[in-house]
């Protein structure tokens, strides 16, 4: 089926809302400073010792890390170790999850993360792995760490404290995390890719494809796991916006999903999608405007944000189960299946947040993955029909005008016989008439009529093989030359077919072969060239039987002059059921009017 297109003004505005995102994203990590550590290399080792929970009542607990305590947004979490008397690492190290962090040796800083400086908005540093140099003359001394965030889901968080070689630590971090990261990095190159693929096709075959949307979709999907990776610090100078997109990207997902599900279905819901579109964009507006006014962070946000992609979600099924009950998926079926998973992904990936446990979009990249290659297949098979329809009207074009071409010389060919004998000039345009409107009264398409008008007027191609002599005799023929005159309808059928060399398979030229070797068979069986019987004759060749007999004695010969009208119907009316089929000899009686009409204007 014809997919529906996406209005050219919602198209414009998502467009035009993208760039301004990536716009941004590149202005704001070319001007800020950069949040880049040291140099990084790769494995973990765990710090082992215990730790105590000084609170800030003055209370000690001692706790498990990691772990999560009960510390209110904003508030500094105070946790504190004794190195053993055989410490001797190079460094430690510990995951800010939203949190300002600060390392003390002996009540000396030591290592401090804080992006107030850095980031472009908000209260809380981007996530990212702090480390802390140390050295073994730090053995037995007292290690304070600092955890602060303004998050009421990150407060109270403390992850797993690193000590060793540097390079050990970024392995085992990179041995964790560098799949997701990897997937994200295919993921955004694939979108960008499908984008300019898209557009590309849609200009060479001035159609959409909705690969372009899915591409979009895709980008959105990379950005928030390249934003969420343990390894984000790597990838950017300032990694505090790659986290904000993280929000921004949940915001204005809903909107990108709907405009691609209102794509694939061709437009029956575009009015629900709109509205979800347009909250969309209000709750983008909203929460960025508070974000920037330091009302509230996005993630004290989140929750409007997955609320409204819960909601375009919703939708989704609901159409879908729509659509299911009322047997309209054929056009997308696969679409919607490698959808519903990828939703189902988005959802336990969005809900994982809540848990502090977030698979940095493991879930996503696999149900992204899924689309992808899903609507690879769909546009792959859409290329092809295009192609194959496209070679087929180039190839009916090209039939076409061969066929208008030998068609014309054949006309000339006619033309040339008539001209022979004035009295035989008209002839072939007449009977192409009439044969039309019988045809017509039989109930035959427009197409059929034009084909059966155009093979009459070839009927009598083969006199052009008919010595002038016989052709043009004045008296009546002899018996010689009255067969050497039959054998014209046969001679006809041979240059038809011999011109045209898809007999058998296209409509026109089985019927000009049919009216031009078949028209002077009669239903009794008494004509010629084949002696054919009732309906052994083709019906083509029936009704050129017809309109071929009331031509010749309704016109005037070299033998004789045109017969009254009257009469000539009459001839007709006396042949029915003999030399003619009945039903077109009735079906020719009941239009003596249109007949006469032809007859008259000669």
């Amino acid at each position: 089926m014809d997919r529906y297109s996406v209005s050219r003004t919602k198209r414009s505005l998502f467009y035009l809302m993208m760039a301004f995102l990536i716009v941004g994203f590149i202005i704001a990590e070319c001007i800020l400073l950069s949040e880049r550590s040291q140099s990084v290399s790769d494995n973990n080792i765990t710090y082992e010792g215990s730790f105590t929970w000084e609170k800030s009542d003055g209370e000690r607990e001692a706790i498990e890390v990691p772990g999560r305590y009960d510390v209110k947004p904003g508030d500094t979490m105070v946790i504190t170790t004794v190195l053993p008397d055989d410490f001797n690492a190079n460094v430690m190290a510990i995951r800010a999850s939203l949190q300002t962090v600060r390392f003390y040796v002996d009540g000396s800083l030591r290592a401090e993360y804080d992006t107030k400086d850095t980031r472009p908005f908000g209260k809380d540093s981007a996530s990212r792995y702090v480390f802390c140099n140390m050295s073994e003359d730090d053995a037995g001394k007292e290690l304070r760490i600092e955890l602060t965030s303004h998050a009421s889901n990150y407060s109270g968080v403390v992850n797993t404290v690193y000590c060793g070689e540097k390079s050990d630590i970024w392995t085992n971090i990179f041995h964790n995390s560098s799949r997701e990261t990897i997937i994200a990095f295919f993921i955004f190159f694939a979108a960008v890719v499908s984008v300019m693929f898209s557009i590309a096709l849609s200009i060479v075959y001035k159609t959409h494809f909705d690969m372009e949307y899915v591409g979009w979709c895709m980008l959105l999907g990379a950005i928030w796991m390249l934003g969420e990776s343990k390894l984000r610090q790597m990838l950017v100078p300032n990694a505090s916006v790659l986290a904000a997109m993280c929000f921004v990207v949940i915001l204005i997902s809903p909107i990108a999903v709907s405009i691609y599900i209102d794509s694939i279905q061709g437009g029956r819901y575009t009015r629900v999608y709109t509205c979800i579109e347009a909250l969309a964009a209000v709750n983008f507006i909203v929460c960025t405007a508070l974000q920037l006014f330091g009302v509230c962070d996005y993630i004290e946000t989140l929750p409007a944000g997955q609320g409204m992609l819960a909601v375009c979600c919703a939708v989704v099924i609901t159409t879908f189960i729509i659509d299911i009950i009322k047997h309209r998926t054929l056009g997308y079926r696969p679409e919607m299946v490698a959808m519903i998973i990828a939703l189902v992904l988005v959802l336990i990936e969005a809900a994982s947040v809540y848990f502090v446990v977030t698979m940095s979009g493991f879930f996503i990249g696999t149900g992204l993955i899924v689309i992808l290659f899903v609507n690879i297949i769909v546009t792959i098979k859409r290329i092809s029909e295009i192609e194959y329809k496209r070679q087929k009207e180039e190839s009916d074009r090209l039939r076409n005008q061969t066929e208008r071409v030998s068609l014309q010389m054949m006309k000339t060919l006619a033309a040339t016989i008539e001209a022979k004998d004035d009295y035989m000039r008209g002839h072939s345009y007449r009977v192409a008439e009439y044969s039309a409107l019988i045809a017509k009264q039989l109930g035959w398409s427009e197409h059929e009529v034009e084909n059966l008008r155009n093979a009459a007027y070839l009927h009598d191609i083969g006199k052009i093989a008919i010595p002038d002599a016989i052709l043009q005799k004045p008296g009546k023929l002899t018996a010689e030359e009255y067969e050497v005159m039959k054998t014209h309808s046969a001679k006809g059928g041979e240059i038809i077919e011999g011109t045209f060399k898809t007999i058998g398979d296209d409509e026109y030229s089985r019927i000009a072969y049919q009216v031009a070797r078949y028209h002077h068979e009669r239903w009794n069986g008494s004509g010629y060239p084949d002696g054919l019987l009732r309906k052994e004759i083709p019906l083509s060749a029936r009704i050129m039987a017809v309109a071929d007999v009331f031509d010749a004695v309704s016109a005037n010969r070299c033998y004789r002059d045109a017969m009254p009208l009257e009469k000539c119907f009459k001839i007709i009316e006396n042949g029915s059921g003999h030399d003619f089929d009945p039903m077109i000899a009735e079906v020719f009686l009941d239009m003596r009017d249109e007949i006469a009409a032809i007859v008259n204007n000669q």
